[in-house]
């Protein structure tokens, strides 16, 4: 080349180490970030797939973090609860200490009660003061709340879930499809059955009766001449020992049990005499109950009794039906407008990945029945107080259903921790791996193949220099064909 104003051999080395310039300068810069994609230019496809994986990584971080406080949550509920059955274990005990009245003096009856009383002011007080970061957990803070809910329809309500769209309600339809009924044996006057037409045990016929019902079974015996009417007190005076009631009319006498459903069974058996009581469903001698069937908003419920419960998807229900209720077919509706502790475990804030839970109060006012009473009537000048002898059946029966409430609570909150939230947490950490192995595909720095990048950059640029330097000398040549002219 005889040009020395135009170098072009020295433009095109330059454009070279210019370009090889920035490879070294990208290397250097992935292998001090860490990161393969720095700015958009470096991968404008990768970053936009590389920012929206991590605004799911995100999401699923918050998630596992929502997911792990809603476990807090719940175990601490379920460590108060644990604490309330202990307390409820030692009112059993001392209801079934204070029934061996003949071996208690009156103070020692009275020392029970104190304790009763104590017992049932800690339970208050841990369902008052149980709380997560300033939270309420037991009070009923945490129930859902209920509108239009009838009483006397149904007793008692228990929701421990409910999906309630956002500014919306949740209507429920309890709908009884067949009604409850109690087990049912029963004789009549005249003929050959052992009653005359007059209402008396016929003369001479001396009645030797084996009553027997879901409590227990008593004997019970009757000259000839009885009347129908002191046959049927005697045994209603049993009740509490056999849960076995009798009512005389004019058409003879019924013996039905005192509550309702297919667990409830009746038995009445002449051991001596005749006393030839009607067929039942079990046989020529006994009967039981029947529970009724109920529908939640068209979906079977299970029913024992009167109390039915209904766990769904979208609805976690026990309704303790009133007897005129549950004794014949109608139908109640009421709705849940909102409430329960709801929490957002999954990566979207939408109703997909919100679930809930009712917690309902568990103070003495509310732990009970509204068939035998509450366990705030055991404390002192209620009426249930355990220093009366007459009220040891019906207090025990209070405690227990107080007892069965507090476990149903207890694995209610516990299902739901192992099989909604537990499960979703391992969900979301399997998904938060995959998702941030996917992004670290995209964006950080491949390390090994780098440093080869890097060292051919250096190379290349070394060596692009050297050549620079060769093409800004080559235009001397021309000097020595100035000194040859």
């Amino acid at each position: 080349m005889s040009r020395i104003n135009t170098n072009v051999s020295a433009l095109l080395a330059t454009r070279y180490l210019v370009n090889n310039q920035q490879e070294l300068n990208q290397s250097l810069e992935r292998l001090s970030s860490g990161l393969r994609i720095n700015r958009g230019a470096d991968d404008p496809a990768g970053l936009i797939a590389s920012e929206s994986l991590r605004t799911e990584m995100r999401g699923l971080e918050a998630a596992i973090n929502n997911s792990s406080r809603a476990v807090n949550v719940i175990s601490t509920a379920d460590a108060a609860l644990s604490e309330v059955s202990d307390m409820l274990l030692q009112i059993k005990g001392l209801i079934d200490n204070s029934s061996n009245s003949g071996a208690l003096s009156d103070e020692e009856l009275q020392a029970n009660q104190l304790q009763v009383d104590s017992l049932l002011e800690s339970i208050n007080r841990v369902a008052n003061s149980a709380q997560f970061n300033g939270k309420k957990l037991l009070n009923g803070e945490l129930g859902y709340t209920i509108n239009g809910l009838d009483d006397t329809k149904i007793g008692r309500l228990e929701a421990f879930g409910a999906r309630v769209p956002a500014g919306s309600q949740q209507l429920v339809t309890v709908q009884v499809t067949t009604s409850a009924q109690t087990a049912h044996i029963n004789i009549g006057t005249g003929g050959n059955v052992g009653i005359s037409s007059s209402g008396n045990l016929s003369q001479g016929n001396n009645v030797t009766l084996e009553v027997r019902g879901t409590l227990g079974t008593e004997i019970f015996t009757f000259t000839g001449s009885t009347t129908m009417d002191t046959i049927a007190q005697t045994i209603t005076n049993s009740k509490t020992l056999t849960g076995v009631s009798a009512t005389a009319s004019a058409t003879g006498i019924s013996f039905n049990s005192t509550q309702y459903g297919s667990s409830e069974f009746v038995s009445v058996r002449a051991v001596t005499g005749t006393f030839t009581v009607n067929p039942g469903d079990q046989g020529d001698t006994e009967d039981r109950g029947r529970d009724a069937a109920v529908l939640f908003n068209g979906q079977s419920a299970t029913v024992d009794g009167l109390i039915a419960k209904i766990r769904t998807n979208g609805l976690d229900l026990v309704a303790e039906l009133t007897t005129d209720f549950g004794t014949s077919v109608g139908s109640e509706s009421f709705t849940i407008t909102g409430g329960g502790a709801n929490f957002q475990i999954g990566p979207q804030v939408n109703s997909d990945g919100l679930v809930s839970v009712g917690i309902p109060s568990i103070t003495t006012s509310n732990l009970g029945n509204s068939v035998y009473g509450y366990l705030n009537t055991l404390a002192s000048g209620g009426e249930h107080e355990i220093v009366d002898p007459d009220n040891h059946a019906t207090a025990e029966k209070i405690v227990a259903a107080a007892i069965s409430q507090v476990a149903i609570l207890s694995g209610r909150l516990g299902g739901f921790q192992a099989n909604q939230v537990e499960t979703n947490l391992n969900s979301l950490r399997t998904a938060l791996e995959n998702v941030t192995a996917s992004e670290s595909t995209i964006r950080d720095t491949d390390y090994a193949s780098e440093v080869s990048n890097l060292t051919r950059a250096q190379i290349v640029v070394q060596s692009s220099v050297q050549m620079l330097g060769i093409a800004n000398s080559s235009p001397q040549v021309v000097l020595s064909l100035l000194r040859g002219a």
